[in-house]
């Protein structure tokens, strides 16, 4: 999953816990790379309790790390529907896994 706001994909990781950060926008649990994280306008979903950013999003519930508040997410109608293959939800996947492929695999 790339990063929500540049496009930035993450790399092999190293040893020790990730400097990417997870995230809520929009009801959706979104990554969030280094960089991005220096930006002090993410535009992310914040706790009505607390009003933290550190949320998380899993079956259909957002939990707020900070507080511990859980709340069901909003079922409105989905940001894509279920036969959109992945290629379309993520520009340039289909390119960078095709080059992924090809370096694998030894074709020039």
């Amino acid at each position: 999953m790339p990063c929500y706001r540049c496009g930035a994909r993450q790399t092999d990781p190293v040893r020790g816990a990730s400097p990417w950060k997870r995230a809520v926008r929009h009801e959706a649990q979104v990554l969030v790379c280094p960089d991005c994280q220096r930006v002090h306008d993410l535009d992310l979903d914040t706790c009505a309790s607390c009003g933290s950013i550190a949320l998380i999003c899993r079956l259909g519930e957002i939990e707020c790390r900070s507080c511990g508040e859980v709340r069901l997410a909003r079922a409105d109608e989905p940001l894509v529907t279920a036969g959109t293959p992945a290629c379309a939800r993520m520009p340039g996947l289909a390119a960078e896994v095709e080059a992924a492929l090809d370096r694998v695999l030894g074709r020039s």
